[in-house]
């Protein structure tokens, strides 16, 4: 079974200042920096650069004092410009300004300035959609029902994180364990949303035996991942986000009798007495060629060839794969496996997932 490291990979990147105890906590300073930013549009020949007492400003020509730009926005605008950072924090403000009214775009396009105050915090092409923070935790606040935080990690990182340009939560469900075979299992998901980097917004579910000290995921099964770029309708990821966080609590309670069940039965199922039977088998359920034989390979070296040992493999393999995409079809193509075992799902658990009922 897979590790998951998102989480530790948070906890050690993280300052102080970006932990927060609880979404409560989280929601607080999302809202106000919400609340307080204005997003303006406009084309970069309409930005003009000034130098004021030795600092680079623009001014946005809507009669509003030049804003002032930090470290993101400023790489942001070297971006728009195509000249490089590093060259332009050699030039002195004057200088600097030149260049860049040498090299802004000249097109209608506007750009999109997220301000606050007197502030420029970020600076996106006309394709960029906004999620605000805000809206994201409100939901998991909604909707995560009984879902906490791990136990701090060995920095005194909590699980829950803010930055300027990007947010993650991880949270598991302290109550929600099922024993199978003497092993636990309990769930949990990362959510984030970033505007650098992939520049995406999401959530990742799964099943998991322990998280320690450095917020390392042990063992887990059953992941389930949904990723969105901020481009479009960026909005339309929430909806399905709370689906998935829905799924997951409506399946935790029924999951404690039928979870351990499926994956009981997992563990003793046999994909077949032979090499040629168990591809036949994996076949149907749409794992063929070298997919197929690697994932028995894998599941051969654990000495159990058995369903559990193939989808462990499967989830194992998955976690090679960089594209979100493709390692969330191996994942489903995991998940399909497991349904040859599993009980049928009670249609109040399908009808409330699809209406977003409670």
């Amino acid at each position: 079974m897979p590790n998951l490291l998102k989480g530790s990979h948070e906890l050690f990147r993280r300052s102080p200042d970006e932990s927060f105890s609880s979404l409560g906590e989280i929601l607080a300073r999302c809202r106000d920096d919400a609340e307080g930013s204005t997003d303006r549009w406009k084309p970069p020949k309409g930005m003009k650069p000034v130098a004021e007492e030795g600092k680079l400003r623009l001014d946005l020509g809507d009669g509003n004092v030049p804003f002032s730009m930090n470290d993101w926005s400023f790489t942001q605008l070297c971006g728009l410009a195509g000249v490089g950072k590093d060259t332009l924090n050699r030039l002195s403000a004057e200088t600097a300004g030149r260049v860049f009214s040498e090299t802004l775009p000249g097109g209608n396009k506007p750009a999109q300035l997220f301000t606050r105050d007197n502030g420029i915090r970020s600076i996106h092409g006309h394709s960029y959609s906004r999620l605000h923070d805000s809206d994201l935790v409100s939901m998991l606040m909604e909707f995560a029902v009984d879902f906490t935080p791990p136990q701090p990690g060995c920095t005194g990182g909590t699980g829950l994180y803010r930055g300027e340009q990007d947010l993650f939560c991880f949270m598991i469900d302290p109550t929600g364990w099922v024993e199978v075979e003497g092993e636990a299992f309990a769930p949990g998901f990362f959510a984030w949303n970033s505007e650098v980097g992939r520049r995406s917004v999401g959530v990742q579910s799964f099943w998991f035996q322990a998280v320690c000290a450095n917020h390392i995921v042990w063992d887990a099964v059953d992941i389930t991942e949904f990723t969105r770029k901020h481009t479009g309708k960026v909005s339309d990821a929430l909806p399905e986000m709370r689906r998935m966080i829905e799924a997951l609590v409506a399946k935790r309670d029924d999951r404690k009798d039928r979870f351990s069940a499926t994956i009981r039965s997992a563990m003793k199922t046999r994909v077949g007495d032979d090499i040629e039977e168990a591809l036949k088998l994996l076949s149907t359920h749409g794992i063929r060629g070298l997919l197929a034989k690697r994932a028995l390979d894998l599941a051969a070296n654990q000495g159990r060839f058995t369903i559990f040992s193939v989808v462990d493999a499967l989830t194992r393999i998955a976690g090679e794969i960089a594209n979100a995409g493709d390692r969330a079809e191996m994942d489903q193509k995991a998940s399909r496996l497991l349904t040859m075992v599993s009980l049928p799902t009670p249609p109040w658990i399908e009808l409330n997932v699809q209406n977003g009922e409670e």
